[in-house]
């Protein structure tokens, strides 16, 4: 009998699976690479032409299929498909593998390769999961073009047999669209993060997957027996009789607590002394907004507009951005919708909005959020119009991202106001009252003059995440760096406290979205500051729900008190760790 192997990663879509390994052989182990003479140059240009051709006829057959997938799966992976194509067709990927084999003189296959490998490093030093989940787009259709160039076709995973675990090294959202979830119990895979897509598909049709595990590909063959635990982020690899049975007893009480939390769609979020709390759903993506619905949220306390620019070389219209952002207000049934203005630069390129601009627009305290639609305020008019159109269809509010003065919110109400006239004169129908404007506080500046942006904003958006780096110079994702990045720092707290304070004194509406919303772990805190609106990922509403369910709100405003006079986060920790261990 095998020895049993454990491997651990990044839990990336909840749950309990096991079955029988099909590891996913992607079919390339060596790229050739070698000198052409320049009579060959045209025939490894049509070469790679060709492998284009052929990589476009297999991405619109995948299309084909995103048609039949159920949860509105379809629907984004058409919209991921259509990116594809338009990578497949002169983008810098082609373009640029076309140059290098005129130029250098070598075979197709090397010159995609070296393409790859340049535009990684240009990503890659950008250091951000949602970068890198563009990468692994860009990935993907390299990828499909080289086994095209080779001639070795990837095997089908749509018709594995029932109960099969997708083992692989990487696992790209056309991957997800041949999955049939009735057959595929789960998925491991060595690279991919959270925030890819291939996570948002996994999650999307409920397969329980592990992403970013090392050494995986060493230790599974094909016809292992394999547990996924997508909730723990942990692979087990021919499993002995100990293990099958604790497997089965976490099984069993996850799905006691799926159950148990799946009774609280309908229940009111309210503490046990009486105090109401709204929960919202950040959304980055329309396919998340099937789970937004089975959960219960009580509206989108944040939509990121970024999805509708990526992969793209023209802007949506407004057209476009109508269509969607109504078939997302329209979803929620008269629960409210928050839709962000476009936050690109920094770590969330789009080339087609940031034009012939520098590298000021691609750093953290550069170009972005706010101050790049004010730079481009008939891209900034041409959303708030689509925005104004789709409140026809439900309550939006609108929020700017990235504001540091009262100038610029002032600003941006100008550039609304216009966008309402320019409808109105069109004969367009919109409501006669403006959606509420506010501001997301996500840096010292606009936290600290919180009392000043109150004045000019109709609510206020804390962004945790963000609020977090700036305060504390810290990136997140730099290794180097992450273990400093503390939300229970006391700066942090008190930008939080005083901003919760200023919205009440101006009577305005506060709100808290990042991760520090979906930690049920914070949740006593963040209530006693006195925030009474918190979004957050879908996946992480009933848990918050349970918990405020749990706790009494004066009781939680008594320990915030005691949280806030003390200078160490260490001490923080204890002190909320104790409130939650007896609340």
């Amino acid at each position: 009998m095998s020895k049993e192997l454990r491997f651990t990663g990044l839990g990336a879509s909840p749950g309990i699976a096991s079955g029988i390994a099909h590891v996913r052989e992607m079919g390339i182990v060596d790229i050739p690479e070698y000198v052409i003479k320049k009579k060959d140059v045209k025939t490894e240009e049509d070469r790679l032409v060709r492998a284009v051709k052929l990589a476009q006829r297999q991405v619109r057959r995948l299309q084909s299929r995103a048609k039949e997938m159920a949860n509105g799966a379809g629907e984004e992976l058409w919209a991921l498909l259509d990116a594809y194509l338009l990578m497949l067709d002169g983008s810098r990927l082609v373009r640029g593998a076309e140059k290098r084999i005129g130029e250098q003189r070598i075979n197709a296959e090397a010159a995609v390769q070296m393409e790859i490998a340049q535009i990684s490093g240009a990503f890659q030093a950008m250091d951000d999961a949602y970068i890198a989940a563009r990468l692994d787009d860009i990935r993907e259709v390299g990828n499909r073009i080289l086994l095209n160039l080779g001639k070795h076709p990837l095997r089908p995973l749509s018709a594995l047999p029932k109960g099969s675990v997708v083992i692989a090294e990487n696992l790209s959202p056309s991957d997800m669209a041949q999955l049939d979830p009735t057959s595929v119990s789960g998925t491991g895979t060595l690279l991919g993060g959270a925030e890819g897509h291939t996570a948002i598909m996994a999650r999307a049709l409920a397969i329980p997957s592990v992403l970013g595990v090392v050494g995986l590909m060493g230790g599974v063959r094909t016809g292992d027996r394999v547990l996924i635990d997508g909730s723990a982020g942990l692979i087990v690899v021919n499993p002995n009789a100990d293990t099958l049975k604790r497997f089965d007893k976490r099984r069993a009480e996850l799905d006691k607590v799926s159950i148990r939390l799946a009774r609280l769609k309908t229940q009111p979020a309210i503490s046990r002394d009486g105090t109401e709390i709204r929960l919202q759903a950040n959304v980055e993506l329309p396919i998340e907004m099937a789970m937004v619905e089975q959960v219960g949220a009580q509206g989108v306390g944040l939509l990121r507009s970024e999805f509708m620019f990526m992969n793209r070389r023209t802007l949506p219209s407004e057209d476009e951005q109508f269509a969607i952002m109504r078939q997302i207000v329209e979803g929620m049934n008269g629960y409210p919708v928050t839709i962000r203005s476009l936050d690109v630069g920094a770590d969330k390129a789009s080339q087609a909005v940031i034009g012939e601009m520098d590298d000021s627009a691609t750093t953290a305290l550069g170009v972005r959020g706010i101050r790049l639609s004010l730079l481009k305020p008939e891209l900034l008019e041409m959303q708030f119009r689509a925005m104004l159109r789709a409140s026809n269809y439900g309550p939006i509010r609108i929020l700017l991202p990235m504001v540091s003065t009262v100038n610029e919110v002032q600003k941006a109400r100008k550039i609304l106001e216009s966008a309402a006239a320019k409808l109105k004169r069109k004969k367009i129908k919109i409501p006669s009252a403006l959606p509420a404007l506010g501001t997301m506080i996500e840096v010292p500046a606009a936290a600290l003059a919180a009392d000043a942006l109150s004045q000019v904003s109709d609510f206020l958006a804390i962004g945790s995440n963000d609020l977090t780096m700036y305060t504390l110079a810290v990136d997140r994702v730099n290794e180097h760096v992450a273990e400093l990045f503390d939300t229970l720092h006391p700066a942090v707290l008190r930008l939080i406290q005083f901003t919760t304070g200023a919205a009440m004194k101006a009577r305005i509406p506060v709100s808290i979205c990042g991760e520090m919303a979906g930690d049920p772990k914070l949740t006593a805190l963040l209530i006693g500051l006195g925030l009474r609106e918190l979004s957050m990922s879908p996946a992480n509403i009933p848990r918050v729900k349970q918990r405020i369910r749990e706790i009494d709100a004066v009781a939680a405003s008594n320990r915030a008190n005691l949280i806030m006079d003390q200078v160490d986060s260490g001490r923080i920790r204890i002190l909320l760790e104790d409130f939650n261990t007896l609340a």
